[in-house]
């Protein structure tokens, strides 16, 4: 049997629904989760959670990124490698960025690096999406840029991928309050009026061109009538956020389940940054400036980049987990 060879993998943020994309569209922004394997003695805890994370991330084997490494294991029939992890994250937790989404795909990169299986991309985003429960969020997290996803008449995942608009630019209003998905998710309606569908889907289309640069978004069309009304209600201060960025003419959205604000504004548009500024700064919002994650999930072996086969590469997961 050949010596496990250690490898650290680097997973971004990511910001679904979008609006009107309910359940089916994500992209990936630029914070992310890294971790790397080690080996492991005898004593110490399964996985070491540096930074403020550590407050609220398990150190044993009910860790997430655990958790799905030994899931990919045991799916794949492979033996579970006896390692200690070492993660950092700097992806807000439980704040609609996707946290648990990069948790996931990180013990499933990092499962198929040091058992060598040969699994592509699309059945390990199947098998996301199945731990996780949100294509949209997965998606992204592991292919980068923006996604859509669908199923097929015989339940087959479908998910498509492609670049967002190079002009555009993602800023992240974060507040100071966590938000989890299954809360969020117990007020969103069981049904909707079949005009609601129509529109919808109507408004779906229009913020997917706008996304990738087909066309210019026009904001009172790219608002949701599934999921936002209800969760935005229930968080008072996020929904005047979103209110006050449209009112402006801002783009912007509900992340995921919340509370965090997302927005798209074109990067030389300075009015617009301003005005996402001046409104995070009201509301007691952190504000953060963001660039589209086009590279999604990262796997390097410690002895060289998996890419070029030497070292040094600025976007090393290594140089994130010390």
């Amino acid at each position: 049997m050949s010596e496990l060879r250690h490898h650290s993998v680097q997973v971004p943020a990511t910001s679904a629904n979008i609006g009107a994309g309910f359940d089916v569209f994500g992209f990936a922004v630029d914070l992310h989760l890294a971790v790397r394997s080690r080996p492991r003695s005898a004593a110490a805890e399964r996985v070491t959670v540096l930074g403020d994370a550590a407050e609220v991330v398990p150190s044993g084997d009910d860790n997430l990124i655990w958790r799905s490494l030994v899931t990919f294991c045991e799916r794949h029939d492979v033996a579970v490698p006896d390692v200690q992890l070492v993660t950092a994250c700097r992806i807000p937790f439980e704040r609609g960025l996707g946290s648990s989404s990069a948790a996931i795909v990180a013990g499933l990169v990092l499962g198929r690096a040091l058992t060598a299986t040969a699994v592509g991309d699309r059945d390990l985003v199947g098998l996301a999406a199945e731990l996780e429960g949100h294509a949209d969020n997965v998606g992204p997290a592991l292919l980068g840029g923006l996604v859509a996803c669908a199923r097929e008449d015989d339940g087959q995942l479908i998910v498509r991928r492609v670049n967002p608009a190079v002009r555009l630019r993602p800023l992240a209003l974060v507040p100071d309050a966590r938000q989890a998905t299954s809360s969020s998710r117990a007020v969103l309606p069981e049904s909707l009026r079949r005009g609601d569908v129509i529109e919808q889907v109507g408004r779906a289309g229009h913020v997917l061109g706008a996304l990738t640069g087909q066309w210019p978004v026009a904001v009172g069309a790219a608002g949701d009538r599934l999921h936002e009304p209800e969760r935005l209600e229930t968080m008072g201060h996020s929904g005047r956020v979103v209110a006050d960025l449209r009112a402006e003419g801002v783009h912007a959205w509900l992340s995921g389940a919340g509370p965090s604000v997302m927005t798209a504004v074109p990067a030389t548009d300075a009015a617009a940054s301003a005005a996402v500024a001046t409104i995070a700064e009201a509301h007691g919002f952190a504000l953060l400036e963001l660039s589209f994650d086009l590279s999604g999930a990262l796997s390097c072996p410690d002895d060289g980049c998996a890419l070029a086969g030497g070292g040094g590469c600025v976007q090393c997961p290594e140089l994130k987990v010390s």
